[in-house]
């Protein structure tokens, strides 16, 4: 059944030439976006695009199909656009705060989708520590922060998930492991160790903390967490991050999973004067 993400994804196609980078524009994974294309093509009954070498070609069958769908989506805007007068969202303002690693990884193409539909409200995103958005959502600076591994009475909206790899140098002698099997933090724990925080008070220090192990040879403290993974290639130490901070280069590094397993997860939350505001709710209902 299509609905109005797949003609929003068509039309990002034949824009940008690129499957990989329409997708990125609307929020879903390459693959997600390919399956989608071949299932409207299949309901269609005909070819939408030609993929060439390097860019994607859209078919005279596709020009036809995708000057439609301009129209009705230009067409639903505009009814929404009524609406959102109607509900008093035709202009204001959301102060969003957030650790770096979410605001460089899960809310951007959250933020573009909700700016396309919503261009009279303004999402201000403002980088801060875990603790200062805790502070600042009491306070009222606020009306949204992203808050970790959030309590289930505080409400929030949870908007992403992931877990704790260790990373090591791949000649590492922990690494010969199966990665199923796994490493534990008691056998990182004398390791030299680089610790990346990525804004947060949890962090590798804190999970084996709570775990009842201590890293005693901490080389190196980083906030940014994508260097951490440098600085173990370089041979400074082993280091435990976010799956999702990894880079798309691991070359020289060997990733494990952590035994038993550990998540963290990301919620937005609202301060009071967020839950009083119709354009946050609006936000939050489009997610």
């Amino acid at each position: 059944m299509m609905n109005l993400s797949h003609w929003r994804l068509l039309i990002a196609v034949a824009d940008l030439r690129n499957i990989s980078r329409a997708a990125d524009h609307v929020g879903i994974s390459q693959s997600g976006a390919s399956q989608a294309i071949a299932q409207i093509e299949t309901v269609l009954g005909g070819q939408l695009f030609v993929r060439e070498r390097r860019d994607v070609v859209v078919t005279a069958f596709g020009e036809q199909v995708l000057r439609h769908a301009r129209a009705m989506l230009t067409q639903f805007e505009a009814i929404r656009a009524l609406a959102d007068a109607g509900r008093g969202l035709n202009t204001g303002r959301i102060r969003l705060a957030t650790f770096p690693s979410v605001l460089g990884t899960l809310l951007p193409p959250m933020l573009s989708a909700f700016k396309r539909r919503h261009p009279g409200i303004d999402v201000v995103a403002l980088e801060a520590t875990d603790d200062e958005v805790e502070t600042w959502l009491a306070e009222e600076t606020i009306e949204l922060g992203v808050v970790l591994n959030p309590a289930p009475e505080r409400g929030a909206l949870i908007i992403g998930r992931d877990a704790w790899v260790a990373v090591l140098p791949s000649r590492h002698r922990l690494g010969r492991q199966s990665s199923e099997q796994g490493v534990t933090l008691a056998q990182l724990a004398d390791e030299p160790f680089v610790l990346a925080t990525g804004g947060c008070t949890v962090h590798a220090h804190s999970l084996a903390a709570e775990q009842g192990v201590t890293l005693s040879n901490i080389r190196v403290t980083v906030r940014d967490l994508a260097s951490a993974a440098v600085l173990v290639r370089e041979g400074l130490g082993v280091a435990v991050i976010p799956q999702s901070a990894l880079p798309e280069d691991q070359r020289g590094l060997r990733v494990m999973s952590l035994q038993p397993p550990v998540y963290r997860e990301f919620g937005l939350v609202c301060s009071r004067t967020g839950r009083a505001s119709p354009a946050v709710q609006a936000f939050l209902r489009e997610l």
